[in-house]
């Protein structure tokens, strides 16, 4: 334990102390000069060698430590302590922690929670090394965010889990605008990931005060009730299961998730990167650690959405409530399945680059719906989204699926009425009989459902 914290000391000095946060830009800039701003020049004009077409270089050959590697935006932000909120999301009035134009790119190296948590010892170094991960395989910025994160104390009990980086100030972007949020790369740093299930949370929990939900018997509770040690106050005994889940090359070369399954057979699953968490500041609040401002619940302003589709090609539409916007990322994901259901997906820190553009109302550059809720695109389908309780910790929280359900239809119709031209009875005559309504997660308090709308059944005629 010693030696781990020596070593924690090592990366802070090297870091923090030894380079500063500028030297830290300024080193950064420089390997964005080298390579990051012709890659971020033609990403913006969508030119061959563009970030979507380096997206097929998703398995790095390298560890990506900070300001290493590829970096293909314009912009590049990383995520030390200073740079990050650890639980919670950007109020209204939050300081930026970088500037850019409207329809430049910015690339960020989001940080995994797995690995860094209480539970897990809050020790990446110790924590991965159990797994067979050597030192120089884990991330210098999830050590020293472990280490040495002091903006608010951490309660585990209480804080969201997530890493949040930002908030980027959009130059241009004002109350009422839309800010439209393009996927141009998605780089696993490493080549693992986490999955993990934890006491009183996920599809199938204990509830608060030991009641059994709807539907299933206390001996379906997961995990087990009988290792649920919350009540020793100590995170690293309330009994919470993290499965670590190596990557590798599967079938065609793709890069692919690996579990156990018995004692020699295994389960192999190809990688779908994309960030559980992309959002605009929504709340005011008076203190860092507002309630307001935990990372769990998705809001209006998005946060933590939590929709798979989300990935390289996608666009993400959010409705703007703070000047500049004040875009934030996290919750940086592999591979998620529909619903979530564990709790988690297979987190796993990526290098994430997006173009952010300021929409205006009246110019047609995003649909009509984006201008009061978040909505997405894919290069096939249209996604519209509903929310159980879209203002988050406000008023209570409410995590009725049936709620998620009907906005989504209803932002579904809004769409296809105003924005495709569609009469409304029609349109609900359509959604029944082609449309697809999925649920995106059902475990971050308000729950999530989208609805997928194929783009190849419209057609000019």
């Amino acid at each position: 334990m010693e030696s781990s914290r020596r070593a924690n000391r090592t990366v802070r000095e090297a870091l923090i102390s030894g380079l500063g946060r500028r030297g830290f830009l300024r080193a950064a800039a420089a390997v964005t000069g080298a390579a990051g701003s012709v890659l971020g020049a033609q990403a913006a004009s969508g030119t061959p060698g563009s970030a979507s077409a380096a997206a097929s270089s998703l398995f790095p050959r390298e560890i990506l430590q900070p300001g290493k590697g590829p970096v293909h935006g314009q912009h590049y932000l990383p995520s030390l302590p200073d740079q990050v909120r650890w639980g919670y999301v950007p109020a209204l009035d939050s300081e930026p922690v970088a500037r850019m134009r409207s329809g430049e790119t910015i690339t960020v190296d989001a940080v995994s929670h797995e690995g860094i948590l209480e539970d897990q010892g809050r020790d990446p170094v110790s924590y991965f090394g159990r797994q067979g991960v050597p030192r120089d395989q884990v991330l210098d910025d999830a050590i020293a965010i472990a280490a040495d994160y002091s903006r608010a104390e951490r309660d585990f009990d209480v804080d969201g889990p997530h890493v949040v980086t930002g908030p980027v100030y959009v130059e241009g972007a004002e109350p009422g605008d839309v800010l439209k949020v393009e996927m141009l790369s998605m780089l696993l740093r490493v080549p693992y990931g986490v999955v993990s299930s934890r006491h009183g949370k996920g599809a199938l929990p204990r509830l608060a005060g030991g009641g059994v939900p709807a539907g299933i018997t206390m001996e379906e509770i997961m995990p087990p009730v009988g290792t649920d040690g919350r009540a020793t106050g100590d995170p690293t005994r309330y009994g919470d299961v993290s499965v670590f889940t190596p990557v590798r090359r599967g079938r065609g070369g793709v890069p692919s998730g690996v579990m156990r399954r018995g004692s020699s057979g295994e389960v192999v699953f190809p990688l779908h990167p994309f960030m559980g968490m992309m959002g605009v500041a929504f709340a005011p609040a008076g203190t860092l650690t507002a309630p307001s401002l935990n990372s769990v619940p998705p809001t209006l302003g998005g946060g933590n959405i939590d929709i798979n589709l989300l990935g390289v090609g996608a666009t993400f539409f959010l409705p703007v409530y703070a000047e500049g916007a004040l875009f934030y990322t996290g919750d940086s994901h592999m591979a998620m399945g529909d619903g979530e259901v564990a709790l988690t997906a297979m987190e796993g820190s990526l290098r994430a680059t997006f173009r952010l553009t300021v929409c205006k109302a009246g110019s047609g550059d995003a649909p009509s719906v984006a201008f009061h809720y978040p909505f997405a695109e894919t290069p096939d389908a249209w996604v519209p989204i509903g929310l159980s309780d879209p203002d988050g910790s406000r008023n209570g929280q409410i995590n009725d699926l049936n709620i998620a359900m009907r906005r989504a239809v209803v932002n579904a119709l809004d769409f296809l009425q105003y924005d495709l031209g569609m009469d409304r009875a029609v349109a609900y005559a359509y959604l029944s009989a082609a449309a697809d309504f999925e649920i995106s997660q059902v475990v971050d308090r308000t729950v999530g459902v989208h609805g997928v709308i194929c783009k190849d059944h419209f057609t000019a005629r």
